[in-house]
């Protein structure tokens, strides 16, 4: 299992298009979340990403915003098994090596705020609804 972190440019086709292969299979086909995913925020966001063997198993993306930087599109396609865990445990640090942030924000499906706890995430909003699903906002505190 190796962690990748690339910018869009960095990214191989192959690569690419696992990541889109595995949103679509994640929000659209197993959450029935329909929106837009590829929105033009990927141009500019640090791709977070385990592989093995060339298959994509965690996937997240970081971007600045005027708030500060926002995490999404937070994904794992082996539940239960630890690989969402190891990409947010290694992905931090780097997020905040590499885009200095002075806030880390993200908005989490309200099932997974205790997910983003671990790490320390702070809900900061009342529960709100994102494409249909429920979602807090949270930050990072340090």
């Amino acid at each position: 299992m190796e962690l990748k972190i690339k910018s869009f440019d960095e990214l191989t086709t192959r690569e690419l298009y696992e990541i889109a292969r595995a949103r679509t299979e994640i929000f659209l086909m197993e959450q029935r979340i329909v929106c837009q995913d590829l929105d033009r925020v990927d141009y500019d966001a640090l791709h977070c990403f385990l592989e093995e063997d060339g298959k994509l198993l965690a996937y997240l993306r970081a971007y600045e915003t005027k708030d500060g930087v926002k995490i999404g599109r937070v994904l794992s396609l082996t539940h239960g098994v630890g690989h969402g865990t190891y990409l947010m445990e290694h992905s931090l640090p780097e997020i905040e090596k590499r885009l200095c942030p002075e806030r880390i924000l993200l908005h989490a499906q309200t099932h997974a705020q205790g997910f983003y706890e671990k790490f320390g995430f702070a809900v900061t909003s009342p529960e709100f609804l994102e494409e249909g699903v429920p979602h807090v906002m949270m930050e990072l505190v340090r």
